[in-house]
């Protein structure tokens, strides 16, 4: 099943995707559908109003997560690349909501910053609250997968060894299109699968989800441990080799640049630059 948050008239509304369109559901959006415990039976049953929402009607997936975690280094690659070794937990940092937009929003670049960065991410949904989760309620947490394109600020992130800074500017990450349940990708809550990014037609990025050294599921286990992961939350789960800062010389994003960020089996994100 395919869910996703569609920007109406009178508001966002979650949806379910079929083949004619998006089928409207009560629920305001992903994250407030998320919260019933029953949620995937009514989101699979729902008979309503069907939109073919077209350019940016689709909102962020999850307009508004209790927490954005995100994980760095976590593809052998892009570990490589950055001349790192490989970690022996997880690289955690957060960010806010304020930096979601929509799949076919603009990237809106700060204007203090003069290195914006690409960084294409499968990204998990939290579908359950749980704490401290053993593998199989780690699993059984999973609600679906999305994509994030993790815009950073990379002159901002290396002000300081914690990386927040540059990864949590304003209306910078795009996030969805949809939420895809684990049943219906290759590999479940450890999916396989293929994503990548362009920059105006040309592809920068390149891997699949095999090169993850901590899975989705390791990543929820982890991040329980700390806090309690609620629905609606998501774990961002790195980035693959490809990024502008590892080339030589270092290739920046800049205003009127088309950036693709897909996931096969989920879907792309299609935002263009601009200049805030």
């Amino acid at each position: 099943m395919k869910i996703a948050t569609v920007r109406t008239a009178g508001g966002t509304r979650a949806a379910r995707l079929d083949d004619g369109g998006y089928v409207l559901l009560a629920a305001p959006d992903v994250g407030a559908l998320l919260e019933h415990p029953d949620w995937a039976d009514e989101a699979a049953s729902a008979i309503g109003e069907v939109l073919s929402p077209a350019g940016n009607a689709l909102s962020p997936v999850v307009p508004r997560p209790g927490k954005i975690l995100c994980v760095g280094l976590n593809y052998r690659t892009h570990i490589l690349e950055m001349g790192r070794d490989l970690p022996e937990h997880p690289t955690l940092f957060a960010k806010f909501a304020e930096a979601l937009i929509g799949p076919g929003d603009d990237i809106r670049l700060p204007p203090e910053s003069s290195a914006a960065d690409w960084e294409a991410e499968l990204t998990v949904v939290i579908g359950r609250t749980v704490r401290r989760a053993t593998e199989r309620e780690a699993a059984d947490a999973i609600a679906g997968f999305t994509v994030m394109n993790d815009v950073t600020m990379r002159d901002w992130q290396f002000r300081t060894k914690e990386w927040l800074q540059g990864k949590t500017f304003e209306g910078t990450t795009p996030l969805g299109p949809v939420l895809v349940t684990p049943d219906e990708l290759p590999g479940g809550v450890r999916p396989t699968l293929a994503l990548g990014c362009r920059v105006n037609g040309g592809e920068t990025q390149r891997a699949d989800t095999s090169d993850l050294v901590f899975d989705p599921v390791d990543l929820v286990r982890y991040a329980s441990t700390i806090v309690t992961l609620r629905p609606g939350d998501v774990i961002a789960t790195g980035t693959p080799g490809g990024v502008g800062h590892a080339r030589k010389p270092p290739r920046y994003l800049a205003d009127g640049d088309a950036v693709v960020t897909e996931i096969e089996g989920i879907g792309r994100l299609e935002n263009t630059v601009r200049t805030s």
